[in-house]
């Protein structure tokens, strides 16, 4: 199996030759560190090295995506965000008929020619695409995350409103994304932090309410262009995970290990069999501390729990500059075993 094949087989519920891994998508401060250590400069071929299967191209992520003829970022409540408390533009609003004064981000100044020619270099590696959908943190930095929160009971109609239009704009960016890149894409790769080290952020009815209908909308948007959904969450989001099965994602990332109940025991328990799993080597102390051959054990112990449909992966993606590179290669090396 190549590396495409081997992760479509994986995400699908089907036995692949072996599990997948993904370096993930280390912070820009610690690439240097393993420049010097690899010998090299060049990030794919460090990837390479590692036998990366996984090749995340986001058009959010990828410059010039977004071409405002002012040069106004997408959401620049979110690019001018300096902290979660901070209020946002709309911390003020009360009723649904202020939003036609605020200035939302049209589809038209979309350019995805750059995210698609990355595409299109990814030789066969599995292609993971699509606007990065942050829609939870977006509709939260435009309130203000207290006024966010406390607007779900206040002002529900103004929450859902707000994040309609938020929602609106990246579900018709996806799809003109999805009519440009055809089958260069193999999944739908999202993500929205619902969870914190103990608990979700907001209960579960309130996501029921504000957040998985549009998780169900853009799900079934992508499996209906013939795409795969991995759905990323930081935090423990243990008590909707059956949500998430039902509204149609193939497979959950990144498996914050050391969150409550988010552990690899806990969830094969629970879940095995009915989604896919990206993640769950701990970033928060063994990845850091632990030696090479610990790092091996675990990957090791959480291979047997969650296997055959496992892409191993650190718990958290943008790995940071404490974590030594002989144990992101002592990652690598077990999980292809």
């Amino acid at each position: 199996m190549n590396s495409r094949e081997r992760l479509h087989a994986i995400i699908a519920g089907e036995t692949p030759d072996r599990c997948g891994f993904w370096l993930g998508n280390p912070d820009p401060v610690t690439w240097p560190i393993y420049y010097a250590y690899f010998g090299t400069a060049d990030q794919q071929a460090i990837r390479r090295q590692l036998g990366d299967d996984f090749s995340w191209v986001c058009p959010e992520l990828t410059p010039n995506t977004y071409r405002h003829p002012q040069g106004r970022p997408m959401f620049p409540a979110v690019a001018d965000q300096t902290c979660h408390g901070a209020p946002g533009p709309l911390a003020l609003c009360d009723r649904v008929e202020e939003l036609d004064q605020y200035e939302w981000p049209e589809v038209a100044y979309l350019d995805f020619e750059p995210c698609l020619e990355a595409l299109r270099n990814s030789g066969l590696l599995y292609r993971a695409s699509g606007m990065w959908t942050p829609f939870f943190h977006t509709v939260m930095a435009l309130f203000g995350f207290e006024q966010y929160l406390t607007r779900m009971y206040t002002h529900p109609e103004l929450v859902t409103a707000v994040t309609d239009r938020v929602c609106t704009f990246y579900y018709e960016a996806n799809e003109r994304f999805y009519a440009q890149a055809g089958n260069l894409v193999d999944g739908y790769f999202f993500g929205n932090d619902f969870g914190t080290q103990i608990d979700l952020m907001i209960s579960p009815r309130l996501l029921d309410k504000f957040v998985l209908p549009w998780i169900r909308r853009f799900t079934a948007q992508a499996r209906a262009h013939g795409y795969q959904v991995i759905l990323h969450s930081c935090g423990s989001i243990f008590q909707v995970i059956d949500r998430i099965v039902e509204a149609g994602v193939n497979c959950l990332h990144p498996l914050q290990a050391l969150a409550r109940n988010m552990d690899a025991a806990t969830l094969a328990r629970n879940f095995r069999g009915r989604i896919a799993f990206m993640g769950g080597i701990d970033t928060q102390d063994l990845l850091v501390n632990g030696s090479p051959e610990q790092v091996k054990a675990e990957v090791r112990r959480v291979r047997g729990l969650l296997q055959p449909n496992l892409i191993v992966s650190p718990s958290h993606e943008a790995l940071l500059p404490n974590v030594p590179p002989e144990n992101v290669v002592a990652m690598a090396e077990a999980a292809h075993e």
